[in-house]
């Protein structure tokens, strides 16, 4: 990642941070649904996890993703974990799928996989993280056209953005829309 968007990634989350969307209490990101006829495609990718297989999106279809693109260093990726991990744990049995999608390569301006899994693998264990994560290379940040952390999509069941947060998810928006996704058929 470049200097300069990385300096407008950590200062966005750094205005976001101290406007107060990411502490407790306070108003965070919130996003409608679109509606079905209207929803675009999901780019596809297929990314590693820590064990070395290679997970595609698509082999969620027929499922809603909550796919989150996060960084371990980002402020608002960190406030906002706890809410993905309530919705693995809550919805899981019913059939989301939630994947976290770690952009420390170029979030850290690190080397290469082995120097990102380094610093993904702790923080995932810490955190206490049991859904799917992978490692971006760089074409997730591409193909979604990443401009601040945290980005979070919701994708319904046959592979189309249903809504997108850029910024410390609503957890009680989250929750409404999670459902209404689970509902369509």
């Amino acid at each position: 990642m470049n200097p300069l968007r990385k300096l407008t990634i950590c200062s966005i989350t750094t205005l976001m941070f101290v406007a107060g969307v990411g502490a407790i209490g306070q108003q965070a990101v919130r996003a409608p649904l679109g509606n079905v006829e209207d929803r675009p495609a999901a780019p596809s990718f297929g990314l590693a996890n820590a064990s070395g297989k290679v997970v595609r999106l698509s082999g969620f279809r027929g499922k809603p993703v909550v796919l989150n693109l996060w960084a371990t260093e980002c402020g608002g990726c960190r406030a906002e974990l706890p809410a993905f991990v309530q919705m693995d744990q809550r919805y899981k049995d019913k059939g989301l799928m939630v994947v976290g999608v770690s952009l420390d390569i170029m979030y850290s301006d690190l080397k290469n996989a082995a120097e990102g899994w380094a610093h993904v693998k702790p923080f995932v264990k810490t955190k206490g993280i049991t859904y799917s994560i992978l490692l971006d290379d760089g074409s997730v940040e591409k193909a979604f056209k990443v401009t601040a952390l945290p980005a979070t999509y919701l994708i319904d069941r046959a592979g189309r953005i249903a809504a997108t947060y850029i910024g410390v998810v609503d957890p009680v928006d989250l929750e409404a829309n999670i459902k209404t996704l689970l509902s369509e058929r």
